[in-house]
């Protein structure tokens, strides 16, 4: 049976390139396919010896017509039994009106400036963004990232559980990440930025990575954690999630968060996933 990925999010927020980067790794992709048409590709595609197993369909480049129709569409093309996954690329609105005013491009939705135009397109694909598997935030991302990070998303699948895991440390003061499910916040524990030997280090570092996991509370935390994953993970499995994205952070997302976030993952591992960790602000 053919596989199905619809990719759509926020103008600007990268589209093209995860097109591209679909299209080399195999995918046949199709450009601003009409939602009426969906069930008709998939009928094709899905009938023996079809020549593409791999249909990757781009929404709302060049324009919005019939948008309000593509969620009803995936929904019904998810009731056929086949395999169908919906990324959607976003980033914040200042920097999404930063690349235009870089680019110069007209944006699709006609309005009076341009973010004015982010603000309605957001509202547009709002039903759309809550039918995604995985929300994307390309803000902090380069060309040769977001290639990367999609990479991850479609061909390293945890096999074993079904689900595909992540776990993110960041920093409250350079915003929460858009693209994740849960969020927890650290920054109730002893700072290693205030202990001079430790500032310039990172979580990564053993002295700073003993300096938080000695603390009770974060003992506390993380056995409360290990607790609430026991209850959510086999749960999300059950529901069909595909991809499940956790964050832990704190202030500058250098210390506590990169430490809580390897210990997270790695108590997530001995429950039979296989998160990919990613440390967003640790350079910062």
């Amino acid at each position: 049976m053919a596989e199905y990925l619809i990719l759509a999010g926020m103008s600007g927020a990268g589209r093209s390139t995860a097109a591209a980067t679909f299209e080399d790794r195999g995918w046949f992709v199709i450009d601003n396919l009409p939602p009426a048409l969906i069930g008709k590709v998939a009928e094709l595609t899905s009938q023996a010896g079809a020549e593409y197993e791999r249909v990757c369909l781009v929404a709302g480049r060049g324009g919005y017509e019939g948008i309000a129709e593509l969620a009803p569409e995936i929904r019904r093309l998810r009731s056929t039994g086949a395999r169908v996954r919906v990324v959607f690329l976003d980033a914040p609105d200042e920097v999404l009106v930063r690349r235009y005013e870089g680019t110069r491009r007209r944006h699709p939705v006609e309005a009076t400036g341009v973010l004015s135009a982010i603000q309605q397109e957001r509202e547009m694909l709002e039903s759309l963004r809550d039918e995604a598997d995985v929300v994307v935030d390309t803000g902090d991302m380069n060309v040769h990232q977001l290639h990367d990070r999609l990479v991850e998303l479609v061909d390293r699948v945890d096999a074993a559980a079904g689900m595909q895991t992540s776990v993110v440390s960041f920093g409250y003061k350079h915003g929460i990440p858009l693209d994740v499910d849960l969020v927890f916040d650290c920054r109730f524990l002893p700072n290693p930025h205030w202990v001079p030997e430790l500032r310039m280090l990172t979580g990564l570092d053993a002295r700073v990575r003993d300096y938080v996991l000695q603390n009770e509370e974060t003992k506390d935390l993380l056995s409360r954690l290990d607790d609430l994953f026991a209850l959510l993970l086999p749960a999300y499995v059950r529901e069909g999630k595909s991809y499940l994205s956790i964050a832990i952070g704190c202030t500058g997302g250098r210390h506590r968060s990169v430490v809580l976030a390897e210990e997270m993952a790695a108590r997530i591992r001995k429950r039979g996933y296989a998160p990919v960790v990613h440390h967003r602000d640790i350079e910062r």
